[in-house]
């Protein structure tokens, strides 16, 4: 496992700051483009929306990009981001369900014409200041198997849904859509069928009033492969593909897949800064940690873990907890992981699978600087 996360890397696969200038984060641009072909393959005729807060740096923006994918977008800050890099409005989907009044209408301004509503507030913040836009109703999602579970502040029940889609006509909105998220890193595709079954109520419920919405949006959470095991991406498509035919008619189908088109093209190269043993545990302090890249290991409660080497890669191995570079005692994010025994200062340890959620989940707490992000 750890051979096909980080073995492409060479000792000097990237230039590291002599001054120690913080950890590198490095996306393989031939793993990006593969998991977007594995995504497509999985989910024909399924056009990826990239959710692009999973990883927004430019290079791998433009990667995804060319691969096909259009973009999700939570942020007008996100918009300006990929319109600086040719992307068309036209082309991103803002499903954030609750938006700052000014969010909606600089986004509208520039072409963004969809938006996800889950509340009747919303509704009518947006009917004031967009109210040609198209809008798509956000329906809820019972917690499932994730590693990060992310749903519970978004989206509404059945009859909230059919109550939403029949408020956005009478506010003189286009009633685009039905959208959900299933929770971000699911292990189990058969998820995905209970809010596909919550849709196809809304459907034929709101069909009985003449009602009709153009699109599905089945969202995120599609995993990658860290540690663990994970059913392979046609598994979920499967699961959709059986789901999408009890659909009460056909509709335009859009995906926002993040972590699985992103997580495994990035290794974190980082240094080891320090060793040391206390109470019979070895640490290895390291210029990477919580609050500077790995906060979803903090996130997760560790059950996300991601595959550990180092470049000494001796024979004899010993357990280290492998810890960030500031004083806060939360800032540790693996525990227990066997690494080289004679592991030292100057040494590289690096974390494979971390593309996703790491260079754009940072902070410069302790003003420790964020990760640096090398296309190879």
């Amino acid at each position: 496992m750890l051979e096909h996360a980080i073995g492409f890397l060479s000792s000097d696969s990237a230039e590291r700051d002599p001054a120690g200038a913080g950890p590198i984060l490095e996306m393989s641009s031939a793993r990006i483009r593969a998991a977007v072909a594995e995504f497509i393959g999985a989910f024909p005729d399924v056009q990826p929306f990239y959710a692009t807060k999973c990883n927004p740096d430019p290079g791998v923006l433009r990667l995804l990009g060319e691969a096909g994918c259009s973009f999700e977008i939570a942020s007008t800050a996100e918009l300006h981001m990929l319109a600086d890099l040719g992307v068309r409005p036209s082309d991103m989907i803002f499903s954030n369900p609750v938006r700052a009044r000014e969010q909606t209408r600089i986004a509208a301004q520039a072409g963004v014409h969809r938006f996800a509503v889950d509340s009747t507030e919303e509704l009518r913040r947006t009917a004031s200041v967009a109210p040609a836009c198209d809008v798509s109703v956000r329906v809820a999602t019972a917690p499932g198997d994730s590693l990060v579970p992310s749903e519970g502040k978004f989206g509404v029940g059945v009859d909230d849904a059919v109550r939403l889609c029949k408020e956005a006509v009478e506010l003189g909105l286009h009633l685009h859509g039905l959208t959900f998220h299933m929770g971000s890193q699911t292990l189990t595709p058969e998820t995905l069928a209970r809010p596909m079954d919550d849709v196809r109520e809304v459907m034929t419920r709101i069909a009985s009033d003449g009602l009709r919405v153009d699109l599905l949006d089945i969202g995120g959470g599609f995993p990658a492969r860290y540690s663990e095991h994970i059913p392979p991406l046609a598994d979920f498509g499967r699961v959709f593909a059986r789901k999408r035919q009890e659909l009460p008619y056909e509709v335009e189908v859009v995906a926002e897949p993040g972590r699985c088109l992103v997580a495994n093209a990035g290794t974190f190269r980082c240094r080891v800064i320090g060793v040391a043993e206390r109470h019979g545990v070895r640490w290895a302090h390291t210029d990477l940690g919580v609050f500077n890249g790995m906060m979803e290991a903090l996130e997760s409660g560790g059950d996300l873990r991601y595959p550990l080497g180092d470049s000494r890669g001796s024979a004899s191995r010993e357990l280290f907890n492998v810890t960030g570079p500031t004083c806060d005692s939360q800032d540790t994010f693996a525990t227990g992981v066997p690494l080289s025994a004679d592991l030292r200062e100057g040494d590289e340890i690096q974390v494979g699978s971390a593309g996703a959620y790491t260079a754009t989940y940072s902070t410069r707490f302790h003003g420790f600087p964020a990760p640096r992000v090398v296309i190879i």
